[in-house]
């Protein structure tokens, strides 16, 4: 038998368990990763995200598995797929007039094989069950790759927090955290935020938690810099996505200089991605939200950003503001009708897809190709498609998955977790070194991986297996748990 990558000679020895509890010849590697794609759809019905992340790490993995029978003899795929624990609950909260309101709150705890379970919180009227369960099974392999002690989670609601006041967003947070508080703590689950969870829900969010147990600790990331929070965390996803372009470039002796960038959302990793792409001299040129999107032609310069920056973060305003106040841009609303996103549809070398899930399907991949993009780095969580995923891989382009590429934010989180341990701050120059670092070391891993296991370029591929493997030893060696 071969042995596993970093196992113990005396653990990779032993007899392998038998398969469904009886000595019968396995089914060959396609029929049964075509068996483990098909079991986790029936057990989880209505659920196609979940479904969607699930077929495109397990499609990558039949090169590992074909090297080491031990995993699919220990069921460790379909262990992985289903999360440890799944935590469901009502929040019943008061709005500004007195009206009672009932959310749901959440919080998949995937994985804890490596570490305390890490994932943010999600507040948007299309979180449920299926969504979180797909954020948090990336979130396994992405926090694998960081380098860091992180198991994976995430979380979230259906409340919307948009058009809310800053009270009501505090007492449902507070309705929020008098659940979650018994299930989350600094050696057991530390989340952090993620759409509609930013410096305003973590402050209400760990001030309920910190007056419930009557405790300081690092039981949040994303907090203020005042009371435990970490310099470039708001950056660093928008940050490592842009490092990890740079890197992919590298292997074809190229820079971002001079590039013309798409990117989408116009968020916390939108923001920060075309912050950290005038920073290194590429060109910009477009951002969106759930209206639409804006393309200016001329570039986003550190002008128009703080335009962007204050609209956003503080007026809490939406896109199309920008093309009134800059002529360059020209702003196109959304048309549902269509099959395709016009912002993908623009000459350009880089896109850096940064708002939601799927919003690059097959018809937008096609575009992006045929308008010369040749580098794609994921901020957002799985914002290509299956369908999209093989036309970059057929095409042979720098395609950066969001496991490795917008693993940045999640690392500058246990960067913040190492710091609350200490109870030290560490400098914005030490935090920006650390996180350049540990993106360039994920896109080592990711690209060696490829190669190692036969597929040379394809950082999907990479991404899987690398941070299949640091979590499927960690689980052989912990035994049946």
């Amino acid at each position: 038998m071969s042995k596993r990558p970093g196992a113990n000679d005396s653990l990779a020895s032993q007899k392998l368990p038998r398969e469904n509890g009886r000595f019968s010849k396995k089914l060959p590697m396609k029929d049964y990763i075509s068996e483990v794609i098909a079991g986790a759809k029936a057990r989880n019905p209505g659920e196609p995200e979940f479904h969607q992340a699930v077929e495109e790490v397990v499609e990558s993995l039949s090169l590992v598995l074909d090297r080491h029978p031990e995993y699919r003899a220990a069921k460790i795929l379909e262990r992985i797929i289903e999360p440890e624990r799944v935590i469901m609950f009502r929040v019943p909260w008061r709005d500004d007039e007195g009206n009672f309101h009932v959310n749901r709150g959440f919080r998949i705890q995937m994985n804890s094989a490596i570490g305390p379970y890490k994932g943010g919180m999600r507040f948007h009227p299309s979180v449920n069950l299926g969504i979180l369960k797909f954020l948090a099974f990336e979130q396994v392999f992405k926090n694998a790759l960081t380098t860091l002690p992180m198991g994976g989670a995430k979380g979230g609601s259906d409340f919307d927090p948009k058009g809310k006041s800053d009270f009501e967003v505090m007492r449902f947070c507070q309705a929020l955290m008098s659940e979650l508080f018994r299930h989350i703590g600094p050696d057991t689950d530390i989340p952090a935020g993620d759409i509609g969870v930013g410096s305003r829900e973590i402050g209400f969010l760990f001030g309920m938690y910190k007056r419930l147990r009557n405790e300081f600790t690092g039981v949040m990331t994303g907090k203020g810099l005042t009371w435990g929070g970490s310099v470039i965390r708001p950056e660093a996803t928008g940050y490592g996505a842009v490092y990890f372009a740079a890197e992919m470039l590298k292997t074809r002796k190229e820079e971002l200089e001079g590039k013309v960038c798409l990117v989408s959302g116009s968020g916390n990793v939108a923001q920060y991605t075309v912050e950290k792409l005038i920073s290194l001299g590429a060109r910009p040129v477009s951002l969106s939200d759930s209206d639409g999107f804006i393309y200016d032609e001329a570039g986003i310069t550190r002008e128009k950003l703080a335009f962007i920056m204050d609209l956003k973060n503080v007026r809490r305003g939406r896109i199309a503001e920008y093309a009134k106040k800059f002529r360059s841009a020209t702003y196109i609303a959304i048309d549902p009708k269509l099959d395709y996103n016009p912002l993908w549809d623009h000459k350009a070398q880089c896109a850096f897809p940064s708002a939601t899930q799927n919003e690059i399907n097959e018809n937008d991949a096609t575009n992006l190709l045929k308008n010369d993009v040749y580098v794609v780095s994921e901020g957002a969580n799985m914002p290509t498609t299956i369908g999209g995923i093989n036309r970059f891989l057929e095409a042979k382009i720098l395609f950066g998955p969001g496991k490795a590429a917008n693993a940045g934010g999640v690392a500058t989180s246990g960067l913040e977790m190492a710091q609350n341990s200490m109870r030290i701050s560490w400098t914005r120059e030490e935090v920006d070194n650390r996180l350049y670092n540990i993106m360039k070391t994920i896109h080592e891993v990711c690209y060696r991986t490829a190669e190692k296991y036969g597929t040379p370029g394809n950082y999907v591929n990479g991404a899987n297996i690398a941070g299949f493997l640091k979590v499927a030893n960690a689980m052989m060696d912990q035994g049946l748990v």
